[in-house]
């Protein structure tokens, strides 16, 4: 049985490319995409799938109908990290472990102040000194699953 290193949730995700860029993130990592609707584009895009290449195939993916679906599967929520801008710790402090759950918002404004409010603690950012308010999606998602992979040593 493959080893699920982490699962990599994205909310709302609005363009087909980041999210190919994320799957195939995800099949490079062993780890488990999880798509939260609704999705800003069809499933069946081909820019999804060029992003993806040939490794969408090898992808494991769930989809969930709204948050809420997604949420109530979750069996241990002190090991959901929330990926914002908003946040004050960074996620260098996360002493990340197998199976983590990694969130992600949509493209253009990110997670939704219920959702960062609600998990104030879990919250965290990508620290950067530039000028941009924030980083492409999936290079956010490659940085996380890079410093989460080193740090299992993978």
């Amino acid at each position: 049985m493959k080893k699920n290193n982490f699962n990599i949730v994205l909310v709302n995700p609005q363009i087909p490319n980041n999210t190919g860029n994320i799957g195939r993130l995800c099949v490079g990592s062993n780890s488990t995409l999880h798509l939260i609707k609704p999705l800003g584009f069809e499933i069946t895009d081909a820019r999804l799938k060029r992003a993806g290449l040939d490794y969408w195939k090898d992808l494991d993916v769930i989809y969930y109908d709204d948050f809420n679906s997604f949420i109530r599967k979750i069996n241990d929520i002190s090991r959901v990290f929330f990926f914002t801008t908003k946040a004050t710790n960074t996620y260098y402090d996360i002493n990340y472990k197998a199976g983590d759950w990694l969130i992600f918002g949509k493209e253009s404004d990110g997670l939704s102040n219920e959702i960062i409010t609600y998990y104030k603690k879990q919250c965290v950012k990508i620290p950067f000194p530039g000028t941009v308010r924030s980083f492409n999606l999936s290079n956010a998602v490659a940085m996380a699953l890079g410093e989460g992979l080193r740090q299992l040593r993978v």
